[in-house]
């Protein structure tokens, strides 16, 4: 043996490597970074998005056609990140929109069956002409369209952002008689 050189062993560089590995996984599974909005301008395949203003958000209300999207793959393993740099998760219920500053709060409305939900915008999307809003697959069948795939909706901000950056729309109240 050299002097002065250091032996590994296999079990000391297995522990190296997962050591590693889990420094990794990690990692990534951090948040992205964003404080306050996402609300920069994107392009994606040459068509060029700009989301609303906070203020506009606030006051956004839209009907149109829901489609619902599952980005998990094989065995449970989440691929990719959502626009906000989160992990993906199958049993969540949220969804993406092109043009609402993100994070943004949300209820929509199935028009078809009157099912309404709440939930938490974190991707853009869709991409497809005539659609205003994905959800993931538990959201589809909380609104009661994932057989069917599409459904019409209405889509009402009721916040945009989170903890000390979060502005919630204003509720117009119904006075009691």
């Amino acid at each position: 043996m050299v002097s002065g050189a250091r032996c590994v062993t296999l079990p000391g560089m297995m522990v190296r490597g997962m050591l590693f590995l889990l420094s990794a996984v990690v990692l990534c599974s951090c948040g992205g970074g964003y404080k306050g909005y996402m609300t920069k301008p994107y392009t994606v395949r040459g068509q060029h998005y700009r989301p609303l203003s906070v203020e506009q958000a606030l006051g956004y209300k839209e009907r149109g056609e829901a489609s619902w999207y599952d980005e998990s793959s094989w065995m449970g393993f989440k691929r990719g990140n959502t626009s906000l740099g989160e992990k993906v998760s199958r049993g969540a219920v949220s969804g993406a929109h092109k043009t609402l500053p993100l994070p943004c709060r949300v209820k929509v409305t199935n028009l078809e069956n009157g099912k309404s939900l709440t939930m938490r915008l974190n991707d853009r999307g869709p991409f497809i002409a005539g659609r205003i809003i994905d959800v993931t697959p538990r959201a589809a069948a909380k609104l009661g369209f994932k057989d069917r795939g599409l459904t019409s909706v209405e889509v009402r901000v009721l916040s945009v952002g989170d903890g000390k950056y979060e502005r919630k729309a204003d509720r117009k109240w119904i006075p009691f008689f």
